[in-house]
C-alpha cells in the first residue's frame, strides 16, 4: 500500500513536451496543468529590418535589382517565420488558457490556433478530459472510542471541468495543499463516528457523502470529484492482535456454532422426515376415509334414485291406471251420451219403424185369420138347403186363394 499522498504540480515545458507531461506526469507526481513556453520571439523582427535595408539600398544605390530580390528574400522568410511561431497546436481533451496583456480572455479547444500578436499567447495547458486519479493515506485517525488507526487509505478521482477557474483561484500547487487537507478533514470525520471493532468495515463501503462533501469545498475551484472509496484500512498492532485473538474465539465459536447448526438440522431434519411419514399415513387414511364416504354416498343416492324411481314408477302407474279408467269412464259416458243423442234423434224413425212393423204383425194377423163369407141373395128370397151345401164346399176353396165376396148374386151349381 502507498504511504505517501498524491503530489499534484504544474510544470513549464515546451510544446513538445507537453503531452508527455500531461499524460505521463513527472518525476512521479501528478500534472493537470502545464505553462507553455513561448517560442514566438522577435527573430522575425530582425528580418523585416534587413528586408528593409535592402530595399533602402535599391533605391538609394546601383545595385537595384539584387537588393529588391534581396529585400523580398528577407521579407518572406520573415513572413514565413512569423506563420511558423503563430502555429499553436492544443492537444485532444486539453484546453488551452488564452490571456492578452497577462488577463485570461477565454480559452481555446483542441485543435490548430494562430496567435499573430505576440501579446496574445498562451498561459497553460490544462487537462479537462482525463480523471485524475489521488491516493490520501491518513495515518492516525481515531476511531469513536480514541483508538488511532494505523493508517486509512482513501483514493479519489477528480477532474478539472472550468480550467479557467482553476488557473485564476488556485493554480495545481496550491490545488495540492487544498485537496489534501480536505481529504484528511473528510477522512477523520468518518472514522470519528466508526467503533475500533468495525473498522474493517470501512473497505469499500458508501462514501458517497464524502464525496458529495469534496465536490462542495472543490466545485469553487473548477474541479469535481468523479469518484472515491476506501480501499484498505490498517488497525494498530496491538489492536490487530487482539481482534486475531477474537477471531480466533470467534472463529471456534463459529466451528461450535457450525456443528450445533448440523445436530440441530439433522434432528430436525429427522423430525420433519416422521412428521412427512406420519402426514403421508394421514393423508392415506383421510384418503380412505373420503373412499369410503364416497362410497357410502353413492350407495346412498343410488338407493335413494332406486327408491324414487320405484316410486315414481308406481305413481306413474296409478296416474296412468287412473287417466285410463278416467279415459274409459269418459268415452263410455261420450258413447251413452252419443246414443242417448242418436235414441233422441231417431225417435220419429222409430216410432215409424214400430208402426211399420205392427201393420206388418197386423197383416200376417189378417192373414192367418178366418175370414167371413157374406152370400147375398135376392132381395125377398129365402135361404134354401141346397144354396147351404154348395156354400160349404165352396168355402174352403175361398179361404186358401183369398177373401171373396159375393155381392148381389148367387152362385151356380
Amino acid at each position: 500500500m502507498s504511504r505517501e499522498f498524491s503530489k499534484i504540480k504544474e510544470s513549464l515545458a515546451s510544446w513538445g513536451d507537453i503531452r508527455q507531461l500531461l499524460r505521463g506526469g513527472e518525476q512521479g507526481q501528478l500534472v493537470p496543468v502545464v505553462i507553455p513556453k513561448d517560442r514566438r520571439g522577435f527573430a522575425w523582427m530582425a528580418l523585416v529590418l534587413l528586408a528593409l535595408y535592402f530595399a533602402g539600398m535599391a533605391v538609394l544605390t546601383d545595385l537595384t535589382l539584387i537588393a529588391a530580390l534581396l529585400a523580398l528574400f528577407f521579407l518572406v522568410v520573415a513572413m514565413v517565420t512569423m506563420w511558423r511561431k503563430a502555429i499553436i497546436e492544443i492537444e485532444e481533451g486539453t484546453t488551452g488558457v488564452r490571456s492578452r496583456w497577462g488577463a485570461i480572455t477565454g480559452t481555446l479547444p483542441p485543435g490548430r490556433h494562430y496567435l499573430w500578436l505576440p501579446w496574445d499567447r498562451v498561459d497553460a495547458v490544462v487537462d479537462t478530459s482525463t480523471e485524475i486519479p489521488y491516493s490520501a493515506p491518513i495515518v492516525a485517525c481515531p476511531t469513536a472510542e480514541n483508538v488511532p488507526l494505523k493508517s486509512i487509505e482513501f483514493f479519489l478521482k477528480f477532474r478539472i471541468v472550468d480550467p479557467v477557474a482553476f488557473v485564476r483561484t488556485i493554480g495545481a500547487g496550491n490545488f495540492d495543499l487544498v485537496l489534501s487537507s480536505a481529504v484528511q478533514d473528510a477522512i477523520r470525520q468518518r472514522s470519528r463516528r466508526v467503533n475500533t471493532e468495525r473498522a474493517y468495515d470501512l473497505r469499500g463501503s458508501d462514501v458517497g457523502d464524502m464525496q458529495d462533501a469534496l465536490n462542495r469545498q472543490l466545485g469553487r475551484y473548477g474541479v469535481r470529484v468523479t469518484g472515491a472509496n476506501i480501499p484498505d484500512v490498517q488497525l494498530p498492532d496491538q489492536y490487530q492482535q487482539h481482534l486475531a485473538t477474537r477471531e480466533k474465539v470467534a472463529k471456534e465459536l463459529s466451528a461450535y456454532e457450525r456443528e450445533w447448526e448440523l445436530t440441530r438440522k439433522r434432528r430436525i431434519d429427522t423430525l420433519l422426515m416422521e412428521i412427512e411419514r406420519s402426514k403421508k399415513t394421514r393423508d392415506a387414511r383421510v384418503v380412505e376415509v373420503k373412499a369410503a364416504h364416497n362410497t357410502a354416498r353413492k350407495n346412498v343416492a343410488r338407493m335413494l334414485e332406486e327408491q324414487e324411481t320405484e316410486a315414481q314408477r308406481v305413481t306413474w302407474e296409478i296416474e296412468a291406471r287412473g287417466r285410463a279408467d278416467l279415459t274409459s269412464a269418459e268415452n263410455e259416458a261420450k258413447a251413452l251420451r252419443r246414443l242417448a243423442d242418436s235414441y233422441r234423434d231417431n225417435r220419429a224413425v222409430l216410432q215409424y219403424e214400430l208402426a211399420r212393423r205392427r201393420l206388418d204383425v197386423g197383416a200376417k194377423l189378417a192373414e192367418n185369420a178366418p175370414q167371413p163369407l157374406v152370400v147375398r141373395t135376392q132381395q125377398g128370397q129365402s135361404d134354401s138347403a141346397l144354396s147351404t151345401l154348395l156354400l160349404a164346399q165352396l168355402l174352403p176353396r175361398i179361404s186358401g186363394t183369398g177373401t171373396g165376396q159375393v155381392n148381389g148374386h148367387t152362385p151356380s151349381a
